[in-house]
């Protein structure tokens, strides 16, 4: 029996699609609800889980080409008869990317409602070519090639983790092994240092590994490549926020030493419920205290209409591997501090596993982006429309500061403000900031 696979309806304004990448080839076996192809936004990349077990028999759209929602790309048969031929008349209508890279769905008025993504897919994604193929090791492991080159690059030994992998029968996956070096795996071989009695100030937290860095491959003095749709959306949304907004940029210290005794005290705790508590996280709840105090800061602007918004959803911007992207935690205030912990753990690891949906992405009222998470020392970052301020947090690093006429080495860090002048002046703009800052300093620990 054959079962068509057809193009999902990703968001009520979204009418056509286009396929990134097949993780299937024609022939192969799938299973019901293990990832068959991958889509990609503007917002948000998205597997999608075949619909059916048994043998893909046709794939009828190539990948980087779009087609209309609920148009069939694939037959998924039982193996028992002969791959369908491809009739002209029965080829769906296809709008073919000239584009290298992640092509993205279109928006446009909201057509007939048609079927939407089946469950969440049970394995990771192949993140890289050349990974579709497990490999065993000499001690029993199983995993791939990436998983195994970025286990050799910070000296990951892959039999500490067998029995262990979250993928198919116990396949140790991409997040498995950046899991383990983020635990601090990478400095298992290394000396423990000596810990003071009593430091005179928090360490800063260390930075995340950076996202892969595209490698160029010249054929010439010059190499000409085409922007990906999405990055040509970004660039699209930048210049139009640019183009928009009257942007003015302001800049505040604070002093992190109360929030990393916190954290240092408590991390335990919440890592026993099952949370990792990073310092983005006093950050979110400081500016959304801050929101309720400063509504106009939480507001948009419609033509010369100020717009005031009740909720108050902070978007956080996430960089991955294949651009920008900026999911959204509702009603932020209404949450703890534990809550936002484990709103940021699951829509970081949504957005790096391509589990979003199209409501992560939607309604935010205010942004947080850090680019200080690689090391930067600050950023002025451009407002994501039609909100109307979004902050930007620095590194966190040990600089020599007085207190009370003395010199005392503290972790600080440098935040931004930019904002739309139009709606927001600039007083009302560092009144917000340094509540934000009072809330840091004065944590109570």
């Amino acid at each position: 029996m054959e079962t068509k696979v057809i193009m999902p309806q990703m968001g009520e304004s979204i009418f056509e699609g286009t396929i990134t990448k097949w993780l299937k080839k024609k022939g192969e076996k799938v299973e019901r609800d293990e990832p068959l192809f991958e889509i990609s936004t503007d917002k948000i990349d998205s597997e999608i889980p075949a619909p059916a077990s048994g043998v893909v028999e046709d794939i009828l759209v190539k990948e980087g080409q779009t087609v209309q929602i609920n148009t069939v790309v694939a037959v998924i048969g039982d193996g028992g008869s002969k791959p369908a031929e491809a009739k002209t008349e029965s080829k769906p209508e296809v709008k073919t990317s000239s584009t290298e890279g992640k092509p993205g769905i279109k928006e446009g008025p909201a057509p007939v409602a048609g079927p939407v993504p089946g469950p969440e897919p049970k394995e990771e994604e192949k993140e890289e070519e050349g990974e579709h193929e497990d490999a065993g090791g000499h001690d029993g492991t199983r995993s791939s090639p990436l998983v195994r080159r970025i286990a050799k690059e910070h000296g990951i030994d892959l039999s500490a983790l067998a029995g262990k992998g979250t993928g198919l029968n116990g396949r140790i996956t991409k997040r498995d092994v950046l899991s383990y070096i983020e635990q601090g795996a990478s400095q298992q071989k290394r000396p423990a240092a000596a810990q003071p009695a009593k430091p005179a100030a928090p360490a800063p937290p260390a930075a995340p590994p950076a996202p892969a860095v595209p490698q160029m491959k010249f054929s010439g003095d010059v190499e000409r490549v085409a922007m990906s749709p999405m990055r040509k959306l970004i660039a699209e949304h930048m210049v139009n926020s640019r183009r928009t907004a009257a942007h003015v940029t302001t800049f505040f210290e604070a002093d992190c030493s109360r929030i990393m005794q916190h954290r240092e005290k408590n991390r335990a705790e919440f890592e026993r419920a099952g949370v990792k508590l990073t310092v983005t996280s006093y950050f979110v709840q400081a500016a959304a205290n801050a929101l309720k105090r400063f509504p106009i800061v939480n507001s948009s602007l419609e033509g010369d209409t100020i717009v005031y918004k009740r909720p108050i959803n902070i978007g956080i911007a996430v960089n991955l591997d294949w651009g920008l992207i900026v999911p959204v935690i509702k009603n932020v205030d209404e949450k703890n501090l534990q809550g936002i912990a484990h709103a940021l753990n699951d829509i970081g690891e949504r957005a790096r596993n391509k589990k979003l949906s199209t409501d992560d992405v939607k309604d935010g009222t205010f942004t947080i982006t850090n680019p200080g998470q690689f090391g930067g020392l600050i950023g002025t970052p451009i407002i994501n429309q039609p909100q109307v301020a979004i902050m930007g947090m620095g590194g966190i690093k040990k600089r020599a500061v007085v207190i009370d006429d003395a010199i005392a080495i503290r972790p600080m860090i440098m935040l931004s403000l930019s904002f739309d002048h139009r709606v927001i002046d600039g007083a009302v703009a560092d009144q917000f900031m340094a509540d934000i800052q009072k809330q840091l300093e004065n944590w109570n620990v």
